[in-house]
């Protein structure tokens, strides 16, 4: 069992540049991809999107990944010769022409910053590609670490509510052996009927604390919360799943308090409920 929660990160260092990768994830009901990276590495977002994909089914998934140009690496000061030369050959111009004295020499240029310019160093992708891949799927394996091990303990927690509901449902199982006996006992055969017959005249005269047993009910019960303790093992994405099936036993329960709104019924139904919810508020952070 993985939790949708979790960060990682990691760095490697290549000829050119530092590169940094972070992730953070966090609850979804689906799977949502946010990349935050570089213009660099535009063009390889979809092979990170693959990546993320083969690891991750469900929850956001937030992604920054910065890169620091080594030193001497990044940037390349460039002189704009052709505008140099126009400098000189118009100071030249004027020279000759107003008479004008002094020689011109490398001072001038320290004055005329515009004859300079700062430009970020090309960026081979093929030289960076393969070291952001990589190192974006080491980041994610230290996410994955993360995520299982605060999945361990929500797996704990499960195990814990699914031992209750095991519980409840074998004392809804006891007392549907009771009012099933109750119901025989107080409506016995008539001469020349049948028990179906029989049973459906104490369903219909029983009033309020006999609606009907609830043996198939409590039947489907075990069996959901069976699936569920099997369910919680799988070491696969079981979130959605284990949602769906808590819907199931809810209905249940419902069905079962209607039948038979006895105060023991009752009683253990809202333990069972419960539960669900506590599971359910847990399932939330589940993969």
């Amino acid at each position: 069992m993985k939790s949708m929660t979790g960060y990682g990160e990691a760095a490697a260092q290549g000829r050119q540049a530092k590169i940094a990768v972070q992730f953070r994830t966090l609850n979804h009901r689906h799977l949502d991809i946010q990349l935050r990276v570089p213009r660099e590495y535009l063009s390889i977002e979809e092979d990170i999107r693959k990546s993320i994909r083969q690891r991750i089914s469900r929850g956001r998934v937030d992604l920054f990944i910065t890169r620091s140009p080594l030193k001497g690496q990044g940037r390349k000061l460039e002189l704009d010769e052709a505008l140099l030369r126009q400098y000189l050959s118009s100071l030249g111009r004027a020279k000759r022409k107003f008479a004008l004295k002094g020689e011109v020499d490398i001072s001038l240029c320290a004055n005329l910053p515009e004859l300079f310019q700062l430009r970020e160093g090309e960026v081979r992708e093929e030289d960076e590609r393969n070291l952001v891949l990589k190192t974006v799927d080491l980041a994610l394996r230290n996410l994955e670490r993360s995520r299982a091990r605060e999945g361990r303990q929500l797996q704990l927690d499960l195990q814990t509510q699914v031992r209750y509901l095991r519980k409840i449902s074998v004392g809804l199982a006891r007392e549907g052996e009771k009012i099933g006996f109750r119901l025989r006992d107080s409506f016995p055969v008539r001469e020349g009927g049948n028990s179906l017959e029989s049973q459906r005249e104490a369903m219909e005269a029983g009033g309020a604390n006999f609606k009907g047993a609830i043996h198939e009910e409590v039947v489907r019960l075990k069996t959901h919360v069976e699936e569920l303790a099997r369910l919680i093992k799988e070491p696969e994405a079981v979130g959605k799943r284990v949602d769906f099936l808590l819907q199931e036993i809810q209905r249940e329960l419902n069905t079962i308090s209607s039948k038979a709104p006895q105060l023991a019924v009752v009683q253990s139904v809202l333990a069972g409920k419960e539960k669900v919810e506590k599971i359910r508020e847990q399932v939330q952070n589940v993969e």
